[in-house]
């Protein structure tokens, strides 16, 4: 059973939120070994500046390449990522699957992720043009996995 970790940088503050991660996390144990990690981030004054952030994602950076295994395929969740309908998604899954037995996806924080995770990574992905919280991609991410594995089994979920 391939084995997917979900790395992610920030709390879920909101009870809804953490409710929703927890119903999708309970439904993906049918398809796949999860493991979900949270790192702190990094604090930023109100207003910070570039070079501010620039160091805290690094800082991130070396706590999230900790904890990607060597031997996963990982993929950061960026803008500038390709974009993969529900069926490609599912396509790439199966795919990487039959060469690896981890798959690793990164949410980073609020500033995004540092180039060094960004380079790290098989794969950059977008979800969508749209912005979104960083706290509510994870609820994202773990619905389209979910949807991802539903499209391999045929079932109608995903419909």
């Amino acid at each position: 059973m391939l084995k997917v970790k979900l790395i992610t940088v920030g709390t879920l503050k909101e009870e809804y939120l953490r409710s929703a991660c927890a119903e999708y996390e309970k439904r993906l144990g049918a398809f796949c070994r999860l493991e979900s990690v949270q790192l702190k981030e990094e604090r930023l004054p109100e207003v910070p500046s570039q070079n501010e952030i620039r160091a805290a994602l690094d800082r991130e950076s070396a706590r999230i390449i900790e904890q990607i295994p060597s031997s996963a395929f990982c993929v950061a969740l960026c803008v500038e990522g390709k974009q993969l309908s529900s069926e490609e998604l599912a396509e790439k899954i199966e795919a990487v699957s039959l060469e690896k037995s981890e798959i690793c996806l990164v949410i980073g924080s609020s500033y995004g992720l540092s180039d060094a995770v960004k380079q790290r990574a098989d794969m950059r992905l977008s979800v969508s043009r749209l912005t979104f919280p960083h706290q509510l991609m994870r609820v994202i991410l773990l619905e389209a996995i979910y949807r991802a594995f539903n499209i391999q089994r045929g079932t109608k979920y995903h419909k």
